[in-house]
């Protein structure tokens, strides 16, 4: 890999309005910075990612799920705006490619299509039908005359409709020559990465400009940014996993999270949420079912249940409204109405409606075991820690709070009583 990359992730993000760091919002189950890492590590192995507010919470989270990246502190006091952000950072490579870190949803390939070629400068230039607002790339022969910004623009460049998408691939000898000339003056008194392309073309070096959509290089500078961005990356995670042989009934209502992964054919049913790393085999998922960080195989699960992280269900069938947390289930039937916490379950056990696994004191999780062919009775209660041997039964309305010895019957109950004639002594005679 002959190209560095440089990732900028310095800025505020006032727009948020929140004080989580912009780049570190989530789309699809990950921040937004980790998407473009993710792209940039396709292309390259030198990284380099450029911090300034909240610098030390962003790097840590990327210390935490990356290794290799190098991080660069902007001195934004001094140096402000996108070109102080490359002042000294250094690169090892012969062409630099410089993102975003509010840019989710550059793919591959179109960093591939920037890093194209020997101009001096690759510039990403995204045709709009209505270019209100935006800067202007006047383009003469193929090559990139200037950038105009829209207050400068006299009418016949207003009729314009290339601008600037705001990602370079850059040479590293025009880098060292052009980053440290770079200056304030201007209104704002900050440091503007597009200068470059003025020095370049003042030089008579080639700027070439490379036509992107503005689908991959979309900012996300606010709340109503993200939702919409979440919108492009959803479509795009459905659209790979049923080309893969996925079955999504309604799939505009489902939310798979870009982490996870799916093998055999598998069927998510509308309202289906999947959150994590889930990995899911062969499996049925039903209407409005939530599967969080679990493995699921050769199973079924819902409509309305809840499978919690750590869980791991195999030919397993879960139904509505059952909740299941960090719990290994094997060959197990849970039809409706249960809680299964901190448990591991054998195959051919079945747990009746109601039944709950009774793991937390208020201070500690505790561990429930039950073997194979259990039959655990409806509104039974199963207080951990506790291990219930191979082939026992359980009365419905048990409360089991000890170990149980394989082959046993376990009931627990006060004895029914009945008062003959008691409804018309209560409510009289009719």
């Amino acid at each position: 890999m002959s190209i560095s990359v440089v990732i900028l992730a310095a800025g505020q993000g006032t727009r948020m309005k929140s004080t989580t760091p912009k780049v570190l919002h989530e789309i699809s189950g990950k921040s937004m910075l980790f998407h473009a890492i993710d792209a940039a590590k396709n292309v390259s192995d030198d990284i380099t990612v450029v911090l300034y507010h909240q610098a030390e919470r962003i790097q840590k989270e990327i210390t935490e799920a990356y290794e290799g990246i190098r991080f660069h502190m902007q001195d934004a006091l001094q140096f402000p705006g996108t070109g102080g952000a490359m002042k000294g950072v250094e690169v090892k490579h012969t062409k630099a490619l410089i993102l975003n870190g509010d840019m989710p949803l550059v793919t591959t390939d179109s960093l591939l299509a920037l890093m194209d070629g020997d101009a001096d400068i690759n510039m990403s230039v995204i045709k709009l039908d209505n270019p209100s607002g935006y800067g202007r790339v006047v383009i003469t022969e193929g090559k990139v005359h200037e950038i105009v910004e829209e207050k400068d623009c006299i009418p016949a460049q207003k009729e314009i409709k290339t601008v600037n998408a705001g990602v370079y691939c850059v040479k590293k000898e025009s880098l060292d020559s052009y980053i440290p000339a770079l200056n304030n003056n201007n209104a704002q008194e900050e440091y503007y990465l597009t200068d470059i392309v003025k020095m370049a073309v003042d030089e008579g070096k080639t700027v070439h400009p490379v036509i992107v959509q503005e689908e991959e290089f979309k900012g996300v500078n606010s709340k109503l940014d993200l939702a919409h961005a979440e919108e492009i990356m959803q479509r795009r995670i459905k659209t790979e996993w049923m080309k893969a042989g996925v079955s999504m009934r309604l799939p505009e209502t489902i939310y798979i999270d870009s982490r996870a992964t799916f093998e055999g054919e598998c069927i998510l049913e509308n309202g289906v949420s999947i959150q994590g790393s889930c990995h899911i085999i062969s499996s049925h998922i039903k209407t409005h079912t939530i599967i969080e960080d679990s493995h699921i195989e050769n199973s079924d699960v819902g409509p309305i249940g809840r499978i919690r992280p750590q869980s791991r269900l195999i030919d397993s069938h879960v139904g509505n409204f059952v909740e299941v947390k960090k719990s290994t289930l094997i060959g197990v039937k849970a039809g409706h109405l249960a809680y299964i916490g901190d448990a591991s379950i054998d195959e051919g056990t079945n747990l009746g409606a109601g039944v709950i696994t009774c793991n937390y004191d208020g201070k500690n999780k505790y561990k429930t075991v039950i073997g194979k062919n259990v039959f655990v009775g409806s509104d039974t209660q199963i207080v951990a820690p506790v291990t219930i041997a191979d082939d026992v039964l359980i009365a419905a309305g048990t409360t089991v709070n000890k170990d149980v010895e394989k082959g046993n019957l376990v009931i627990s109950r006060t004895q029914m009583k009945t008062v003959k004639n008691f409804f018309y002594k209560f409510f009289g005679e009719k």
